[in-house]
């Protein structure tokens, strides 16, 4: 499962991803990690310890600055299964562009 985060389509702004809140069950372990546009840069989260039932919705942080990226979800041991009822990725705009350097 892949969730695009961003603000606009039509702007590019640098963005600071701060944490995610999942609402999940399944079992095993969920391995997580953010990813910028064309995988350039990747950052691997803590993983979730799923259960059956739960009535906790755990809270992974990080600290990811592009214009744009995704999150990748995933289980990787046959057998281990997930359903996610609800994602919340905590993100704030900080910059309209990338420096630009100027030639003196």
């Amino acid at each position: 499962m892949t969730a695009s985060a961003g603000f606009s389509s039509t702007q590019d702004n640098i963005v600071h991803y701060a944490s995610v809140r999942m609402r999940i069950i399944g079992s095993g372990q969920l391995d997580m990690r953010m990813i910028s546009q064309d995988e350039v840069y990747t950052q691997a989260l803590l993983p979730f310890t799923m259960s059956a039932a739960t009535n906790i919705r755990p809270t992974r942080l990080m600290n990811f600055q592009h214009q744009r990226a995704h999150l990748e979800c995933k289980t990787d041991v046959i057998g281990e299964w997930f359903k996610i009822n609800k994602i919340v990725i905590y993100a704030k705009e900080v910059f309209v562009d990338y420096p630009s350097v100027i030639n003196g």
